[in-house]
């Protein structure tokens, strides 16, 4: 593998069609294209602040690397990606990739970050500000990911999430098959419109959660004290620690919790109309 170090790159596609390359401590200025319809490249200690460096690479490594606001959209249309201990200040990165390693990434500008991507497995990940991070994901699996961007998770498939700390917005919406584990959702309108998902020893805060659900499961679940009209029109099989506040019209299935305060069953109940709602003994 050839090695490039300590270079300043510029310019229209400075490294065009390179294969079996290993960068350390390069920099790439102004310019677009830097790194393009290239394989098996490895960078490491190394700088980007211009436009779109990373695209149609196949099979690469980015090691304690900084983008910088300027490299916006750096990483699109390329796949088998391993990225480590890197921080990204540049918006829209991630764009119909695949097969994609992270663990200690840290993204300040997440705005429309991670987009058709598919088999993504992650650890230690940030995510902040911006909107509509991971649209139309498929396969992710994330352990540990922190994120007040907003929107996360729209039009997503075959999510699991692992200790993640989230607040937002109309977060997993028309998702399908979610399973979030040992984390803190707060936000409105949370996995409306979605089908499978399951809540597993997770703390939720925010008004109008979890309606228009299909198959929705919580399993040992609490909710902060302003959470209101709950499970509205959704299909549900909730058990629910401690006290929950407010509940309107689920359609089916079976709530339990320590404590309820009130509950909406009205003339706008959607058949069958038969979940049962009842204090645990």
């Amino acid at each position: 593998m050839k090695t490039i170090s300590q270079q300043h790159f510029e310019g229209e596609r400075p490294l065009f069609e390179q294969h079996h390359l290993r960068l350390e401590q390069i920099t790439i200025g102004d310019g677009e294209s830097a790194i393009k319809e290239c394989s098996d490249i490895v960078a490491v200690d190394s700088h980007f602040w211009g436009k779109y460096p990373f695209w149609h690479v196949h099979g690469f490594k980015i090691e304690r690397c900084q983008f910088d606001a300027g490299a916006r959209s750096a990483l699109w249309y390329s796949d088998n990606l391993t990225m480590t201990d890197t921080r990204i200040d540049a918006p829209k990165m991630f764009r119909e990739m695949h097969d994609l390693t992270l663990e200690n990434v840290v993204i300040n500008d997440a705005d429309e970050t991670f987009w058709r991507c598919s088999r993504i497995r992650a650890k230690n990940l940030e995510l902040h500000d911006g909107t509509y991070p991971f649209m139309f994901c498929d396969d992710v699996v994330i352990d540990g990911l922190k994120s007040d961007s907003k929107y996360v998770f729209q039009y997503c498939k075959n999510v699991e999430l692992h200790h993640a700390d989230i607040v937002t917005k109309d977060s997993f919406w028309e998702c399908e098959n979610v399973t979030i584990y040992d984390s803190h959702l707060d936000g409105e309108y949370l996995a409306w419109h979605s089908k499978n998902v399951r809540l597993v020893n997770c703390h939720l805060g925010g008004e109008q959660l979890l309606c228009y659900a299909d198959h929705l499961v919580l399993e040992n679940c609490t909710f902060d004290a302003a959470c209101d009209r709950l499970f509205e029109y959704s299909d549900v099989e909730a058990d629910i620690r401690g006290h929950v506040t407010d509940i309107k019209n689920p359609t089916t299935g079976h709530i339990v919790a320590d404590s309820i305060g009130s509950i909406t069953i009205d003339e706008n109940i959607k058949q069958p109309a038969n979940c049962i709602i009842e204090t645990r003994k």
